[in-house]
């Protein structure tokens, strides 16, 4: 399999952000890691190894970026309002910085968002707010509005609202959502919701499926036996969805 390293200084984050590409052609992933996580993170767990076939086959490449989850949503030490600025900060470096890389190395325009956990919010929420960017979104064992309570998952904003918190925040802006031009690039976008059973977020996935099929956005959910809130269940739900 064909694997690659990157690292360079981001302008839009001031830091030295890594990478790994999986694979030679065919359908690009962005893969975005789970809560507090690396970009080599899906190789430990044999997430990859769960696709290399569809990868060594060139039917998908996979870049597996980097998150900045503890400068941003889990940065106790910041007010809630800069952490929701410095994950704005994280969204310009995926659009302005990976997404020209994607398009250098892959001729494909056809781009597929994806993530487990903090990376499902990720890879739905950059599709969601900037839609025409990608093909398909794939979510899985999600939460799409981190200022709910759920579980021992606690409200990462500490009970602060403001506009950049409500725009970054799937479940909250979808059921709102008006403009048209944003609806129609979502209604051509293929979204697939994965969640457990028994995972406390089945309830805010069930409420975003519902939301975006009152605006007539096809979307489907998926829900898995147990809790499925972890690799070995993402390692079979990347075969199912990737």
């Amino acid at each position: 399999m064909n694997r690659e390293y990157h690292k360079w200084l981001s302008p839009h984050l001031k830091r030295n952000m890594e990478l790994l590409v999986f694979g030679h052609a065919g359908t690009p992933v962005l893969f975005f890691p789970t809560r507090t996580a690396r970009f080599y993170d899906y190789e430990n767990w044999k997430v990859i190894d769960a696709i290399a076939d569809k990868i060594n086959k060139g039917w998908l490449q996979v870049y597996c970026v980097d998150s900045i989850d503890l400068e941003s949503f889990y940065c106790s030490c910041s007010h809630p309002s800069q952490r929701i600025v410095r994950h704005i900060q994280y969204e310009k470096y995926i659009v302005n910085e990976v997404l020209p890389l994607i398009k250098h190395k892959n001729s494909n325009n056809y781009i597929i968002s994806t993530g487990c956990s903090l990376g499902a919010y990720h890879a739905v929420n950059i599709s969601f707010r900037q839609p025409q960017l990608f093909g398909k979104v794939v979510g899985m064992s999600g939460r799409y509005d981190l200022t709910l309570h759920a579980n021992n998952f606690s409200d990462l904003f500490d009970g602060y609202q403001d506009e950049n918190v409500y725009f970054n925040m799937p479940s909250q802006f979808i059921p709102n959502l008006t403009d048209q031009n944003i609806i129609r690039d979502l209604k051509k976008l293929q979204i697939v919701l994965a969640v457990g059973k028994e995972d406390p977020f089945l309830p805010n996935n069930q409420y975003l499926h519902n939301a975006l099929l009152k605006k007539g956005i096809a979307n489907t959910l998926h829900i898995w036996e147990g809790e499925a809130h972890r690799p070995r269940f993402w390692q079979q739900m990347v075969q199912y969805f990737l």
